[in-house]
């Protein structure tokens, strides 16, 4: 990677980074009302709900941001965190926070998605 695109990745990140310290975060959409009505009572829950996931989201998302950076200043951007090996340019200007190559990101993300497999795989190579 040339130092013009870690820059320009740099920049990027810096902006995102800017956006979710400064976005808007309505904590007030998780306050719990109360209503006499039911239907009214359900529309708030779900909103909450909603508003709760969407800062959870962001939140996680902070986090990558911020590794991210931290990995440009330890000069192991860019460098996939479970083989080792290069992340495309294209895999990180799509996903600038990434810390996983897109082989890597689905094999974790196959697992994640069916846990049952992953122990399954295990008692198979004990065999």
């Amino acid at each position: 990677m040339t130092k013009i695109q870690l820059s320009q990745f740099q920049h990027a990140l810096e902006n995102k980074l800017t956006e979710l310290e400064n976005g808007n975060r309505n904590r007030g959409a998780i306050a719990i009302e109360t209503s006499p009505d039911e239907l009214d009572r359900i529309q708030h829950g779900q909103e909450r709900e909603l508003a709760i996931g969407a800062l959870d989201r962001d939140s996680r998302l902070l986090r990558e941001v911020r590794a991210a950076l931290q990995r440009i200043d330890a000069g192991t951007f860019g460098i996939c965190f479970d083989c080792k090996e290069d992340i495309s340019i294209k895999r990180l200007a799509a996903v600038p926070w990434t810390a996983a190559c897109i082989v890597c990101q689905q094999t974790t993300d196959s697992v994640a998605g069916r846990p049952w497999l992953a122990g399954e795989e295990q008692l198979m190579g004990a065999e």
